[in-house]
C-alpha cells in the first residue's frame, strides 16, 4: 500500500520542527556544558559498571538469541557483547539504570537525562567501528546517509549528542507533569534518543521529524512498576528499553518508513488528546544547553534523588542517635512535595526497586550506619528489624517553600531536614540540607568525589592500570574530546 499523499497531511507540528531544528542546528554550546558533559560520560559509565555485580542486572544481557553476535557491533562496557546497535542500546541503558546511581532532573517531571547515552554510545561505537571498516558496512546492507558527519564519531561528538538529549528530555520535563496522568517519565528517554540517534545516523531534519513523531505516537509506559502495591524491577531496565526503542525508530526512517506530523496535535487520536488529558506538550524554554549545566549528580547514595539530603541530613545525626535507637519517641522528616508524592511509604517492602524508593527506609539505614549503598536495599539487609522500628516512628511533613524553591529555576533545591526527638525530652538538631552534593550550587565540592566514584566502578572490572589510564584521560580533556568513540570503546570493554 502506497504512502499517504503528501498534500492530504497536515503541517508538522511547531513542537516536532523546534526540536528537530536544535538537533540538526544547534546553538554554540557553553565550555561549561562541555565539560560537564565529559563528567557526566564518566559518571554514567561508571555506574553501568556498578551495575554488573548485581545478577538481576546481568541477566538481561547479551543479544535476544543467546550466543549470536554482530560483526563490528556495539559494545556493551566491562562486557564482551557485541551487538546490533538497538540491543546493545538496551544494554548499556539497563546498566546505567540499575542502581538509580546516575544523573537526575527534578522539574514538573522527573528523570534521567544520561539514560540516552545507551543511545548514543551504541550507535556512535556501532557507527565509528564501521566505517573504520566500510566493507562491512557495505556487507551489513543497512542505508545509512552519510554524507553530512564526519565518518568516525569523536567524544566530542558524543559529548556534543548528550547535551542535546539532556536539554531534550529536560526541558521538556520542566511544565509537562507526564506522571500526573500516570505516565512515565522514560517516553522523554524514547523521544530524546529517537531525535539524537537520527541525528548521528547522518538524518536529515525531515527525518528527525518523522522519528520524534513516532516516539511520540508510541505513547507511554504506566508508573504502575514504580509505585506500591507494585513496585519491581522493570523501573531499572525501562529506560534501557526506551532508549533502545529509540534507537529502533531512527533506523525505521533512515529505512524509509514515514513519519505522522501531527503525532502530538491530532484531535482525538495525538498523543495530547490520548495519552494528556487534551493539555498541550509544552517547551518552557529555547533549547540550548541548560539542563546539561544544571544537571544533578548522585555521587555519595544511590538513593532515589528527592532523597538525597534526607540521607545527608540522617548521616550527620548517626553518630549521635545509633547509640540511642531504643531512647527514640518519633523522627521528624520535612521534605517537599515530590518527596511526599514519590517516596513517601509506610507498610511492608517487597523487594530492593520498593526500598530505594521509601524515603523512610533510606533515612533509616543512614541513622543505623552512617552511610547507604547499593547492597542495603537487598532483603538479606532489610531483614534487620531495627530498620522497621525506626520507619515506625518517623512522621513526614511538606515545608512549603521548599516545594516552591524545588521548582524554582534559579534555585532548582532538592531540600529535607531530619531531627530526632527522645523520650526523655532530649532532641538533635533539625538538620537541613537544601542542595545535594551533586548539584551546580555544590560543583567545586562534589566534581573530586564524582571522580572518586568513577574511580571505585572502574576497579570492580578493570586493573589498576586500566582504572588509571580512564581516570587520566578525563583530566586531559584536549586527548579525550578527539579520541574516536571505538577507540574510546577499547579501554571500556573486557
Amino acid at each position: 500500500m502506497s504512502a499517504p499523499s503528501s498534500a492530504l497531511r497536515p503541517p508538522p507540528d511547531p513542537l516536532l520542527l523546534e526540536i528537530a531544528d536544535y538537533v540538526a542546528n544547534p546553538p554554540p554550546f557553553s565550555p561549561e556544558s562541555y565539560r560537564t558533559a565529559a563528567h557526566c560520560l564518566l559518571d554514567t559509565l561508571g555506574c553501568g559498571l556498578l551495575a554488573l555485580q548485581f545478577p538481576a542486572c546481568t541477566k538481561l544481557l547479551g543479544p535476544v538469541v543467546p550466543g549470536t553476535t554482530v560483526p563490528l557491533g556495539a559494545r556493551v562496557p566491562g562486557t564482551t557483547h557485541e551487538l546490533d546497535p538497538v540491543t546493545a542500546a538496551f544494554n548499556i541503558g539497563c546498566c546505567i539504570r540499575w542502581l538509580d546511581f546516575n544523573d537526575t532532573w527534578l522539574a514538573a517531571e522527573w528523570g534521567h537525562p544520561s539514560d540516552n547515552l545507551g543511545a548514543l554510545l551504541a550507535v556512535a561505537d556501532w557507527l565509528s567501528r564501521n566505517a573504520a571498516h566500510p566493507h562491512a558496512l557495505r556487507a551489513f546492507g543497512t542505508p545509512l546517509p552519510r554524507a553530512t558527519r564526519p565518518a568516525v564519531i569523536t567524544v566530542r561528538e558524543l559529548l556534543e549528542a548528550m547535551i542535546k538529549a539532556h536539554e531534550i528530555q529536560g526541558v521538556l520535563a520542566l511544565d509537562n507533569a507526564f506522571n500526573r496522568v500516570g505516565l512515565d517519565h522514560v517516553l522523554l528517554v524514547r523521544v530524546a534518543s529517537a531525535a539524537v540517534a537520527t541525528h548521528l545516523l547522518g538524518g536529515s531534519r525531515n527525518q528527525i521529524v518523522d522519528a520524534l513523531s513516532h516516539a511520540w505516537v508510541d505513547g507511554s509506559a504506566l508508573r504502575t512498576y514504580r509505585h506500591a502495591p507494585n513496585t519491581g524491577p522493570r523501573k531499572s531496565w525501562a529506560a534501557g528499553d526506551a532508549t533502545a526503542r529509540g534507537v529502533l525508530l531512527a533506523l525505521r526512517v533512515l529505512a524509509g518508513e514515514i513519519g505522522y506530523p501531527s503525532a502530538l496535535s491530532a484531535p482525538t487520536w495525538g498523543f495530547q488528546d490520548a495519552s494528556f488529558r487534551g493539555r498541550p506538550v509544552t517547551l518552557a524554554r529555547p533549547l540550548g544547553c541548560y539542563v546539561m549545566e544544571h544537571v544533578l549528580f548522585k555521587i555519595s547514595f544511590p538513593a532515589e534523588f528527592h532523597a538525597q539530603t534526607a540521607v545527608e541530613a540522617a548521616i550527620k545525626l548517626s553518630a549521635q542517635v545509633a547509640p540511642r535507637l531504643d531512647a527514640i519517641e518519633r523522627i521528624e522528616l520535612t521534605t517537599h512535595e515530590s518527596a511526599l508524592r514519590i517516596i513517601d511509604k509506610t507498610g511492608p517492602l517487597h523487594n530492593p526497586a520498593d526500598r530505594d524508593h521509601c524515603l523512610q527506609y533510606m533515612v533509616a539505614v543512614a541513622l543505623l550506619h552512617g552511610h547507604l549503598a547499593a547492597e542495603y536495599y537487598e532483603d538479606h539487609f532489610a531483614r534487620d528489624p531495627r530498620i522497621d522500628a525506626l520507619r515506625a516512628r518517623m512522621h513526614v511533613h511538606e515545608n512549603k517553600a521548599w516545594s516552591a524553591d524545588y521548582l524554582d529555576p534559579d534555585k532548582r533545591s532538592i531540600a529535607n531536614a531530619v531531627q530526632v526527638f527522645f523520650a526523655d525530652g532530649t532532641r538533635t538538631e533539625q538538620v537541613a540540607v537544601e542542595y545535594p552534593v551533586g548539584h551546580r550550587r555544590r560543583r567545586a565540592e562534589g566534581i573530586p568525589l564524582l571522580f572518586a566514584k568513577a574511580g571505585t566502578a572502574l576497579a570492580t572490572r578493570f586493573a589498576a592500570e586500566r582504572t588509571e589510564r580512564i581516570i587520566d584521560l578525563f583530566d586531559d580533556v584536549g586527548a579525550l574530546e578527539a579520541m574516536p568513540v571505538n577507540a574510546f570503546m577499547e579501554l571500556l570493554v573486557s
